[in-house]
């Protein structure tokens, strides 16, 4: 059936709300730190009213974010921000619970962009973003609504690189905060979410046995970093391949392999990416390759290995598995992308564990929060979350944890505080 508008909305099919209601409810019982917050933080009366546009991949535990927002009295319009990410059932659940939706699975590009666009048209005050594909979209394309954004907070790494390009050419028009900066964003979600769920995606796609097998993780970073922690917990050998020699040499003292990606190439039996760049893995890659490999993708966008590339090397092309092309080479080579490219734990899966997103999220929602209050005192810009942000997430979710942080006596934080030499009292400890 063809698309269908409800409520200002554009979903595939409101009949498929019961499924995503149990996925929503499944979330909120996972989700100690939003549940915690949205009660001591977000019902103060801050979001009343405020128009909020968000675009973070649209399945159930973006879902409960928005729902969250939605009752502390945000009007909120949500996109989808990837094509194969978006879950039909959970958008038809969203509407009916009020929350307006532009969004559905496996669009058309003219159609993926249109529901961004049409997210934008609701004149939001606050965006919450993924990639930056609704703040570059607002600029470039919606100058006349440019004023009534007083903030946005940003998820990616990908989106980050976006923004500071925007910054140096002088063309952000209003705080950005970077949530994906976050430590209880990217040392979490980046490191243990994607390479958790990246891992998870790849195996059950596949039913392929990873123990033994040669891993090539393309990047270092916190993702390039959770990769290579899960493939090698699960017996794989790894390899690194990362342009910054510090990084590098950082994933040799790891116990890593480290070489340059063409010799990689050679030896690898499944291929990871997770850089934020693109064409990493190309041509020169793909003739290199042994019959068989594995291509899997981690990062923001589709462009990570060079697919163009590919298909006009193959003879053949099929469908071998559900999310799995085999691209068939002139020598009757065989190489396999999982998830057309796309974010192989998202598009491919469910995404990150509710736990990991509960975190990430929590971050989202007091950005927005601390936006709506302070927005208007902070000048365009690109900044770091609060830090007393981070610390409320972390510090709560160790509560529900039942733990409680060490805490400083008075003569430790003087001691950390001072510059001059410590003495020793009577029993010759240092004071």
């Amino acid at each position: 059936m063809g698309d269908v508008i409800i409520r200002e909305s554009v979903i595939k099919d409101p009949a498929l709300a019961p499924e995503g209601h149990r996925k929503i409810d499944w979330v909120a019982q996972y989700s100690p730190v939003l549940n915690t917050i949205s009660k001591s933080k977000l019902a103060d009366g801050t979001l009343q009213g405020r128009k909020i546009a968000m675009t973070i991949h649209l399945e159930a535990k973006t879902a409960y974010l928005a729902l969250l927002l939605a009752g502390a009295g945000a009007d909120l319009t949500v996109a989808g921000s990837n094509p194969l990410s978006t879950q039909d059932d959970v958008c038809a659940a969203l509407v009916e619970r009020g929350v307006r939706v532009f969004a559905t699975y496996d669009p058309t590009e003219d159609e993926f962009e249109r529901y961004l666009h049409q997210t934008l048209e609701t004149g939001p005050e606050l965006i919450i973003d993924d990639g930056a594909e609704l703040v570059g979209r607002m600029i470039d394309h919606h100058p006349e609504l440019v004023d009534n954004v007083v903030g946005a907070s940003e998820e990616t790494t990908t989106g980050i690189l976006k923004l500071k390009a925007m910054l140096e050419e002088g063309v952000l028009p209003f705080p950005v905060l970077a949530a994906n900066d976050a430590r209880m964003k990217h040392l979490f979600d980046n490191r243990y979410g994607t390479g958790h769920s990246s891992l998870v995606a790849l195996l059950s796609n596949t039913n392929l046995f990873i123990s033994g097998k040669a891993v090539v993780v393309m990047g270092y970073g916190w993702v390039g970093r959770g990769l290579a922690k899960y493939a090698d917990g699960m017996g794989a050998r790894v390899i690194v391949c990362e342009p910054d020699p510090v990084k590098l040499l950082e994933a040799y003292a790891e116990g890593y392999e480290v070489m340059n990606s063409t010799q990689a190439a050679e030896i690898g039996d499944v291929f990871l990416t997770g850089t934020g760049n693109l064409r990493v893995l190309g041509r020169t890659h793909f003739e290199r390759m042994k019959d068989g490999v594995l291509l899997a993708n981690a990062g923001h966008y589709d462009h990570e290995f060079d697919l163009a590339a590919l298909r006009e090397m193959a003879v053949t092309s099929r469908e071998v598995r559900s999310n799995v092309t085999e691209y068939k080479l002139p020598d009757g080579r065989k190489l396999h992308v999982l998830a057309r490219g796309r974010l192989v734990n998202i598009a491919a899966g469910d995404g990150h564990p509710v736990e990991i997103m509960d975190l990430t999220f929590a971050v989202q929602a007091l950005a927005v929060h601390y936006l709506a209050k302070n927005a208007t005192s902070i000048s365009p810009g690109l900044y770091n979350i609060p830090a007393e942000i981070d610390e409320l997430i972390a510090r709560t979710k160790l509560a529900t944890l039942g733990v409680e942080p060490e805490r400083l006596t008075a003569e430790q934080v003087a001691y950390q505080r001072s510059w001059r030499e410590g003495g020793r009292d009577k029993e010759g400890a240092e004071s």
